[in-house]
């Protein structure tokens, strides 16, 4: 299916080329959705920028343009506005002839990657025996949303939970295990039980050498294949990953792996061993590091990949790990879905792999924080990291309070999977509608409201397109033909015909926050089209084309909301 701002592109590039001009190398024409659309439904500001290159009279440029190319059965004849900006405006007949189109269409106008890819995402990453805290939040969802979004565009997408499931802390933990293991509460909660444990030993080996030494000596022990502290190291990993399961299940989240950090332990020395080999490493003063002295920015600051004592660091797990994901998935791509302050490890990182010959894209997809109303990172009163479960436990209970106010005459069922439906969405959807890089307060009232850009407010318009077809108790057909007649009929169909346009370029920089406000857009445009466009008291084709608009505008909710990984209701 092509797009209306791809055939509007081809058609100005195509226009462009008859007149004669020396195009700039790797120049493209550009059309995107208008700002304003009282002066049409796309705009380009290309005739502009190639103007000021061949410096050309803009207006001129882009009037010849115009002239020059074949613009019948797609849009009007455009117009120029301002120091040179061309507007176009779809006709009906496309329209509602595209809107069909989007109709018939199992991806509803969302083109297929060409070519697809192999993409690993690495996300989530939390650490075995303790829990997950808000701090996970933007990892975790964007994550998700990113390996939905790349599936959708037909990407084989494999997704790889990196969980911490090795190092220091295990000697802290297998200590503990030891002496002040309460077995009932960890049949109980687990990961609650064992970050019990571990509190109390930290504070034990703050006030006594001799327990901390003794952590080190358990730690060596389960490094040297120590059957008895394997198996505490094993059982506690396993019961932290049921439960953690158990927590993505609730939220919707799957992983294809959890290949913690344990799974390369053997393949850490071989790692070292290959870059020495290959002059990439080097010693200094006992470690093994990689220098960068030909990246400015890198170049006083080396990777270690092994240290004094004969350990390893992150750097080398994580070049293992990009072995793997090439050697056994045939990897194109690998993003890491990490907060922005291991900005330097990713860029050690990937500049470790390139010198290695690894040939995979590597992007690292930052992130920034959520703070408090105090616009600090959240904490509790105690200081501690507020746990992700409580917050979304918290969610589901404020949306119920206002289910119960709402809708008191659901059954209790009802008012459950709803209120689950909406606090989990509302969490997801406050992460997800800020870009990625911003720094965002955490709000209960604002992510909760059934009232602006929000996770409740685009659900009930989806309840609502669901309602018109309960309340009419029948099969539905649908139209062959569509007439878009009304404003708010040509305002809805055009903002579904932009869904197509709007998914692929959420990977272009990795932006949900895109998608999350296409839906707000379009959920506005669906409330005006419901308020000036009856749609069961219309009648004839009016009606039919009406009622299909509804069916469209629902899918096209629901699927984007799933992309978004929320879930809708047809009842609120």
């Amino acid at each position: 299916m092509s797009l209306l701002r791809h055939r509007l592109r081809e058609q100005l590039s195509l226009a462009l080329s008859q007149l004669d001009l020396d195009l700039p190398r790797g120049f493209r024409v550009d059309a995107s959705p208008a700002t304003d659309p009282r002066f049409g439904d796309y705009q380009s500001n290309s005739a502009m920028i190639l103007a000021k290159r061949l410096k050309r009279n803009p207006r001129e440029l882009a009037q010849a343009a115009v002239e020059a190319g074949n613009w019948e059965g797609l849009c009007q004849p455009p117009e120029i506005a301002g120091p040179g900006f061309i507007n176009f405006r779809i006709t009906q007949s496309c329209l509602e002839e595209h809107t069909l189109t989007i109709f018939h269409d199992a991806h509803l106008g969302v083109p297929q990657a060409d070519p697809a890819e192999t993409i690993v995402i690495d996300f989530s990453a939390p650490n075995v025996a303790k829990p997950m805290h808000i701090g996970h939040i933007r990892s975790t969802f964007i994550g998700d949303c990113l390996s939905r979004v790349g599936r959708f565009l037909g990407h084989r997408v494999i997704t790889d939970n990196h969980i911490g499931d090795w190092g220091t802390q295990f000697g802290m933990i297998i200590y503990g295990w030891k002496r002040y293991l309460d077995r009932e509460a960890l049949e109980k909660d687990p990961i609650r039980e064992l970050l019990r444990v571990y509190r109390e030993v930290n504070v034990e080996t703050k006030a006594d050498e001799g327990a901390l030494q003794a952590c080190r000596d358990e730690l060596v022990k389960l490094q040297q294949g120590d059957a008895e502290n394997h198996a505490i190291w094993k059982q506690t990993v396993d019961l932290s990953l049921k439960q953690l399961g158990e927590l993505y299940d609730w939220l919707g989240i799957t992983f294809d792996h959890y290949l913690g950090e344990s799974f390369y332990n053997d393949r850490l020395g071989p790692v070292v061993d290959d870059l020495l080999e290959k002059g990439l490493a080097e010693e200094s003063d006992g470690a093994i590091c990689i220098f960068f002295r030909d990246i400015p920015e890198l170049a006083e600051k080396p990777a270690i990949v092994r240290k004094r004592d004969g350990g390893f660091n992150y750097a080398t797990s994580d070049l293992a790990t990009i072995d793997h994901r090439i050697s056994e998935w045939n990897a194109d791509q690998v993003w890491y879905v990490v907060g922005a302050p291991q900005q330097l490890h990713f860029q050690q990182l990937f500049a470790a792999a390139k010198r290695r010959g690894q040939d995979v894209r590597l992007t690292h997809v930052a992130h920034g924080s959520i703070l408090g109303q105090d616009r600090k990172l959240m904490k509790t009163r105690s200081g501690d990291n507020v746990q992700l479960l409580d917050v979304l436990h918290e969610a589901v209970e404020r949306a119920r309070t206002i289910i119960e106010e709402k809708n008191p005459t659901l059954n209790d069922d009802e008012k459950t999977d709803i209120a689950e439906a909406i606090g989990l969405g509302a969490v997801k959807y406050a992460e997800l509608s800020q870009h990625r890089m911003t720094d965002y307060i955490f709000s209960w009232d604002k992510m909760l409201s059934f009232q602006g850009n929000t996770a409740p407010y685009l659900m009930n318009a989806y309840v609502r397109t669901r309602a018109i077809f309960r309340k009419l108790g029948e099969d539905v057909s649908f139209p062959e033909r569509l007439v878009l007649a009304a404003d708010g009929e040509r305002t809805l169909a055009m903002k579904l015909a932009q869904f197509g346009e709007i998914v692929p370029d959420i990977l272009n920089d990795f932006r949900p926050n895109l998608l999350a406000n296409y839906l707000y857009e379009l959920a506005q445009a669906f409330h005006g089209f419901y308020e000036h466009c009856p749609v069961l008291k219309s009648e004839g084709e009016t009606r039919a084309s009406r009622l299909l608009l509804c069916e469209l505008t629902s899918r096209v909710l629901k699927q984007g909301l799933d992309l978004l990984g929320i879930r809708v209701t047809d009842r609120m």
